[in-house]
Parts: C-alpha cells; sequence; structure tokens
C-alpha cells in the first residue's frame, strides 16, 4: 500500500527575481538612457498589461530596440548580498524563480545567478528588431505556478516586493514582502517584511521548520 503523507510534503520557495536578486531592469534602463518615464514600475502600476503596454509605446517612441535593453542588461549584477543568499538558500531547500520578467531579458542575469529555475514570459521581436507586443505565458501566472505546486502536494513559500507578486504570495502556504514599498506595506500589513536577504533567510527558515497544520 503506498502512504502519502502530508507530513513529509516538499518545500518550495518561489520568488520574485527583479528587486529581490537583481535590480530592477527597467529603473536602470531609465537611468541608462536618461528618460525618466520608464522608471514606472509594478511597484507604481499594479495593472502589468498595462505597463508593458505603456513601455512599449515609450521604446517605439524614442527608436529604442531590444538590443538597447540587453546591453544595459548585460551590465548588471546580482544585487548585494543575492549570491550569498541564493548559495545558502539552495542549500536548505528547493527554489524557484517566478517573473513576469522575459526570456529575452533574463538569460545573462541568470548565469549570474548560476542558471535557477525561471518560469517567466517571452516577447514577440520585429524583424526591424522592435519590439512588437509582449506575449504572457498566462494570466496571472506566479499565482496559478504556486496553486499548482500546491496540487503537487508541495509545501510553497513565496517572497517579492511588488503589486504583481501579491497575489502568489496569498496563494502560498507562508510568504512575505521583500523591499517592498510603502504603499504596498501600508495596504498589506498582515504580511511579514523584510529588508535585507538576512531577515529573508531567517523568515524561510522558519518556514521550513515549521509543522504542517492538519
Amino acid at each position: 500500500m503506498i502512504i502519502y503523507s502530508r507530513e513529509k510534503q516538499l518545500r518550495l520557495i518561489c520568488l520574485d527575481l527583479e528587486g529581490v536578486l537583481v535590480p530592477e531592469i527597467w529603473i536602470a534602463f531609465s537611468e541608462a538612457t536618461g528618460i525618466p518615464e520608464f522608471r514606472r514600475t509594478t511597484r507604481d502600476e499594479p495593472d502589468y498589461d498595462k505597463l508593458m503596454r505603456f513601455r512599449i509605446d515609450l521604446l517605439i517612441k524614442h527608436g529604442l530596440k531590444l538590443k538597447d535593453i540587453q546591453k544595459v542588461i548585460g551590465g548588471l549584477e546580482p544585487l548585494p548580498g543575492a549570491m550569498d543568499f541564493v548559495r545558502r538558500l539552495k542549500e536548505r531547500t528547493q527554489f524557484v524563480i517566478l517573473s513576469d520578467t522575459f526570456e529575452e531579458f533574463a538569460r545573462p542575469l541568470m548565469a549570474h545567478l548560476d542558471y535557477p529555475t525561471l518560469f517567466c514570459n517571452s516577447m514577440e521581436i520585429g524583424a526591424d528588431g522592435f519590439i512588437k507586443r509582449h506575449c504572457m505565458r498566462q494570466q496571472n501566472g506566479k499565482k496559478q505556478a504556486v496553486a499548482a505546486f500546491k496540487n503537487l502536494n508541495i509545501r510553497v513559500f513565496a517572497a517579492g516586493d511588488s503589486y504583481n507578486d501579491l497575489a502568489m504570495i496569498e496563494e502560498a502556504h507562508a510568504g512575505c514582502l521583500f523591499r517592498a514599498p510603502d504603499n504596498i506595506k501600508k495596504t498589506h500589513p498582515h504580511l511579514p517584511q523584510a529588508e535585507d536577504h538576512g531577515e529573508l533567510l531567517n523568515i524561510i527558515d522558519s518556514f521550513l521548520a515549521s509543522p504542517i497544520d492538519k
């Protein structure tokens, strides 16, 4: 007879990418181009589809192509402390990155992080090199991924810093905000908060050590 035990559930950590492990790509691009409008991120705009349409229109307006963004991304490094955090986390358990970024952006960043598992989206690029549209893997993909992991009898912890991370954090068995802006902290005071990777690892350690509710 096969016995399925909730007490022996695998624990999985789901992390956002930008703002948690690497800098915000669009803020870096704003600084590189001198165009302040690109600083608008998911910390400011809850509607990701609206935000991406705004960005693509802005790129076309200024004659900026995918290669221009990739050039900036190529010069980015993980956030201070992120690589040590990833190493220590991998010693403890499994983790996956759930991000609304795009394959065309993420490749050089994944090399810096020793190629962790990444679920993200893609873009349609024209023959002229301009981004034509963004292609989301599915609606609310971060939340759906967490729900799917739970359906596989995996116990999930999620962490992120932006509006588009809230659904996956709420869906997970446990989770926290990481260096979230004040507007998100104020509207979600019930969520634990971490301001550095050491605090985040402590919260994760508590999750890993916690008993499973029956």
